[in-house]
């Protein structure tokens, strides 16, 4: 098995938000990766004293403990029991039904010698790549296909589309979210790497279409999650002197990926 993993901040002088983590198993069978992107919080706050951080080390951790030792619990139980278990931790100092109270995004993937298993909620990436060198891309692709006039201010997505029917989904304090996730399996055997992104690594394939989901993941194979990352910052770069893309909130975001040979 091969692993490699990097994470870095998208602003040197704010604490990154995105967490990430790879579990083996102490009886040395099968393996899990587990990644957040934090939904950086609006300026007149989130209704909660912690910082979103805060919000991704909590859940990250809870899921890896879960996901490492339950191994009879669905990843949908799992990434429900880490949101109940993380809320739990603030529950009585914040106010956890505010629509920005502290979220992420989540890609949570699981293997044994017989299956992996995926879950994907809101729009970080996952990569699965056969043993043909196929890559198909798990996504869960609900904040894109709303209308654009739709997600016109923070206080029309709040109120009408974060965590709400007909709009798009996140883990924040909400337990049964987890049922709202994109889910599936196959035999390991149909697997040969996963890679794990958030929406600041996926902008070499989204934002900036330097190759589709297939060269991301040769990149990665053949150069390393690193080599990733710093191409994205010089496209940001460019980008930002240029003004030649259009889209993007912030000229760098946090940018993590996770990429394993089975």
């Amino acid at each position: 098995m091969r692993t490699d993993l990097v994470s870095e901040a998208g602003d040197p002088t704010r604490p990154n938000e995105d967490f990430a983590g790879l579990g083996l198993p102490a009886s040395g069978q099968g393996g899990c990766v587990i990644l957040l992107d934090g939904v950086t919080p609006p300026r007149d706050g989130t209704g909660c004293l912690h910082s979103v951080p805060w919000f991704t080390a909590r859940l990250g951790g809870a899921l890896t403990e879960l996901t490492v030792s339950g191994r009879d619990l669905t990843l949908p139980e799992i990434l429900s029991g880490a949101i109940a278990r993380t809320a739990e931790a603030h529950a009585h100092t914040c106010e956890l039904s505010h629509p920005r109270t502290p979220q992420a995004t989540v890609v949570l993937t699981r293997w044994s010698d017989e299956a992996v298993e995926y879950l994907v909620l809101s729009d970080s990436v996952l990569l699965l790549q056969s043993p043909d060198g196929a890559v198909t891309p798990v996504l869960d692709d609900r904040l894109d296909r709303l209308p654009r006039s739709a997600l016109a201010t923070d206080a029309l997505i709040d109120a009408h589309l974060r965590n709400k029917e007909g709009g798009f989904f996140t883990a924040a304090a909400d337990p049964s979210v987890a049922s709202r996730a994109v889910t599936g399996a196959l035999p390991r055997h149909e697997v040969r790497a996963l890679v794990a992104l958030t929406d600041g690594a996926t902008r070499w394939t989204e934002k900036f279409h330097e190759g589709d989901w297939t060269a991301l993941l040769d990149l990665l194979a053949k150069e390393g999650t690193r080599a990733l990352v710093e191409r994205v910052r010089e496209l940001e770069l460019a980008d930002r002197e240029e003004r030649a893309f259009l889209g993007r909130s912030k000229t760098h975001d946090d940018a993590t990926a996770v990429y394993v040979e089975l």
